[in-house]
């Protein structure tokens, strides 16, 4: 993808601190930051046609952003990659997340914003 197209298609989550406003809530958000990679990109790209979901690309990082929850589905990175992509790999390429992520089953990973929706998958 070129930077042109990159920078077309890509939201940031990234305030000034003059922007920022502090409130006493919890976030329902989630997401995932992946350093930049063939892997990354493709992920991204793929994620950012999904309704909700903000990607962010940065000189050396991704971040992928949404509310309530994020799902990564395997067997579709797969086929925009051309190549395998499991749970396993997939969490490696992630430098770090945040809500609760859950592996589902092997072709599926989740990020959840809110709590209290991840609890049908933990016992």
């Amino acid at each position: 993808m070129s930077e042109a197209s990159r920078a077309a298609t890509s939201h940031t989550v990234f305030k000034k601190m003059s922007d920022i406003v502090f409130e006493d809530t919890i976030s329902d958000q989630c997401g995932v930051t992946m350093n930049d990679s063939v892997e990354a990109r493709a992920i991204a790209e793929f994620m950012a046609q999904k309704p909700g979901v903000t990607v962010t690309y940065q000189p050396a990082l991704i971040r992928i952003d949404g509310r309530g929850k994020l799902v990564f589905k395997m067997d579709e990175i797969s086929e925009i990659l051309g190549k395998e992509m499991t749970a396993s790999i997939f969490e490696v390429n992630t430098s770090t997340h945040y809500g609760r992520m859950v592996r589902v089953d092997d072709n599926t990973v989740t990020l959840f914003g809110n709590m209290e929706d991840m609890f049908e998958y933990i016992q």
